[in-house]
């Protein structure tokens, strides 16, 4: 039945053709389905609405929103005050375009900005211009979308139908909000997975939160999952989305379903939480892929410095350029506690948050965070080109917070990269999808969390290391020669010297030297000699500049006798967790660097994962002989043709 009120409103895009472009049609059809939608839904109590409005000016006082409210019934928190409706605006054709403006205008506001970000009187007056605003609104009022025909679930088909097709028909756009079907279905998969028991009891109540939330899929495919598992359960479904658009067609798509109006907040998740406290069964996301966030940077640093861990983002704060693992920590924060239930969730992620930035850096510190308080279940490598707008490599990240025992303390790597079949015809850059059984098959690998070839799993730890800096001596020599001392005086610090006889009398120079006591002596009496007065910070500078590293020179020391460290040859080493540094720097550093030493005051702990490594298959180069007998081949050939030539 769904697909037939699909088929019939998609062929409303007919009457379109020629006056508008096929990118176009959704923004008119989507939101006159919304329109005809609460039309049906508002028609039992369309005249006690408009009676109590007109009862309130006759008696010349304000009209109360919670008496509207009441007139329009318990099962739904909005209304509509004019005196029109679909077929009542039709009525008096002449005057069409202001009817359908009255009546859009008498929305209550929580539904009212569905119509202003869907710039609905933009649309009313282009149809208007094309003579085609009586024929579309005529055919919209002749379909029966009241809830008694067609119950919120279908209605939500049919929704979801509409934005499908017109994201197709607009391939340039396609990617950019909406989230392919087939990764949303593994992502609401795997977050089902170990609740199927738990689902299908009496009186389960869940709620599903996506804080990226675009033309609303995740949470769509999420109610129908969980639907399907327990057609009685109580779901609750929330959002927030920034692009206007794709908030009108989501908000739009959760009431046409009887959602609350006030389940998908507009606005900038990362500066505004639209749903501030709240906690939720399910979470379910797919940020912008290497997006920077300057735009959000002063008020999201100030919520770092000031609230710290009561905020969203204690852990730490990644690089600008790329802001998913903010969205990353802001999942996590919505995420319902093991005390209230547990909560899971499941992101999509590019690469880079797997491994960018070393030990001390935020992303780095970020990482280290989750997997100390063990949010971290898994992570699945999706196949590259799954997405509209990108083929780059993509993954999983899936997140509790209560773990089932089997899985505590330990984090599972599902490589899922190859498993996929081709689309016959791409649409925008997906050219791969996954199959059922592909999905089927990756959500056993998780269930079945056994290590085999397209899975493994580790201890959190193992993810874990310290970067240790290893320090070298600085050896030098010290010569004054017309050469080093024209490149000493390009220092800042001597820029302002006056020289003076000092020149001509460094022009013999004094002899290279690798003891800088003796050397420094006989550089100061010239100095003195010259007249020239250098402080110390003047001194050193000079020094430094007629100073040349020797390998075979002693050791500098500094003024408590210790080695000074030469920064070119300063170096870090990754040393793994469980391993001590000490035990590691004798194994892998002293035998190549005897006099070197680790600055213990420069360690940092890091934390990386390193997927790909995991699941790096060693193919072995071809032996010489075969690659002789090609190339001998090869030659052959050629010699062939070169005597077929002559002859």
């Amino acid at each position: 039945m769904s697909n037939n009120h699909a088929t019939f409103i998609w062929s409303i895009a007919d009457l379109l053709r020629g006056s508008f472009k096929a990118h176009q049609y959704g923004d008119i059809i989507l939101p006159f389905t919304v329109l005809r939608r609460l039309d049906a839904v508002l028609a039992p109590t369309k005249q006690a609405v408009f009676a109590a409005v007109e009862q309130a000016k006759a008696d010349d006082i304000p009209v109360r929103a919670s008496l509207l409210k009441n007139k329009a019934g318990h099962t739904y928190s909005f209304w509509n005050e004019s005196m029109f409706d679909l077929k009542t605006a039709l009525g008096d054709s002449e005057n069409l375009a202001a009817n359908l403006s009255n009546y859009v205008t008498g929305f209550s506001e929580n539904v009212k900005d569905i119509f202003d970000k869907y710039k609905i009187a933009d649309r009313i007056a282009e149809l208007d211009e094309h003579n085609l605003l009586f024929l579309v609104t005529q055919r919209f009022a002749e379909v029966d979308l009241s809830p008694t025909a067609v119950p919120n679930e279908e209605m939500g088909h049919i929704f979801e139908e509409l934005i499908r097709k017109f994201a197709e028909a607009s391939n340039e756009t396609a990617g950019e909000h909406f989230t392919p079907r087939d990764v949303i279905e593994l992502m609401v998969d795997i977050l089902l997975a170990p609740e199927s028991e738990t689902l299908a009891k009496a009186n389960v109540v869940r709620s599903v939160y996506d804080p990226t939330a675009g033309t609303g899929g995740m949470l769509s495919v999420a109610e129908d999952h969980i639907r399907s598992a327990n057609p009685s359960a109580t779901l609750t479904l929330a959002g927030q989305e920034i692009n206007p658009q794709s908030y009108a067609i989501c908000k739009a798509d959760m009431t046409v379903k009887g959602q609350s109006v006030d389940a998908i907040f507009f606005g900038d998740t990362l500066l505004n939480d639209g749903h501030a406290g709240a906690t939720f069964s399910y979470g379910l996301s797919n940020p912008p892929f290497g997006v920077d966030w300057k735009k959000q940077q002063k008020a999201v640093t100030e919520e770092y410095s000031q609230r710290g861990f009561a905020g969203r983002f204690g852990a730490g704060l990644p690089r600008v350029s790329d802001g998913s693992m903010l969205f990353l920590l802001h999942l996590i924060s919505k995420m319902r506690s093991a005390q209230d239930g547990g909560g899971r969730a499941a992101i999509v992620l590019n690469g880079s948050p797997l491994f960018t930035g070393g030990a001390g850096s935020g992303e780095s510190n970020i990482r280290k965070w989750v997997l100390e308080r063990d949010l971290l279940e898994a992570i699945i490598a999706l196949p590259t080109d799954m997405f509209y707008n990108t083929g780059i490599a993509t993954y999983v990240w899936v997140l509790s917070t209560k773990k089932s025992a089997e899985r505590v303390g330990r984090v599972q790597l599902i490589d899922g990269s190859k498993m996929f079949r081709k689309m016959r015809k791409g649409l925008g850059s997906k050219r791969n999808e996954l199959a059922s059984d592909d999905i089927a098959a990756i959500v056993e690998l998780y269930e079945d969390g056994a290590d085999h070839a397209r899975s493994k799993t580790f201890d959190a730890e193992d993810f874990f290391y310290r970067t240790i800096t290893v320090e070298r001596p600085v050896r030098l020599n010290w010569a004054l020669t017309p050469a080093r001392f024209a490149a000493a005086r390009q220092a800042k610090t001597l820029s302002k010297v006056e020289w003076g006889a000092f020149v001509d009398l460094a022009a013999p120079g004094i002899a290279q030297s690798t003891d800088l006591r003796d050397f420094r002596t006989k550089l100061n009496a010239l100095l003195n000699q010259g007249a020239v007065s250098l402080t110390a910070p003047q001194l050193r500078a000079l020094l430094a500049g007629l100073s040349q590293r020797d390998k075979n020179a002693p050791i500098v020391l500094d003024s408590k006798k210790r080695p000074e460290p030469d920064p070119t040859l300063r170096d870090t080493e990754n040393v793994p967790w469980a391993e001590d540094i000490h035990a590691y720097f004798e194994r892998e550093v002293k035998p190549f660097a005897p006099d070197a030493w680790i600055d213990e005051s420069k360690t940092r702990e890091g934390c990386e994962i390193p997927f790909t490594r995991h699941f790096y298959e060693y193919v072995p180069p071809r032996s010489l002989a075969e690659i002789d007998a090609d190339l001998e081949a090869v030659l052959g050939r050629i010699r062939a043709r070169l005597e077929a030539v002559k002859a």
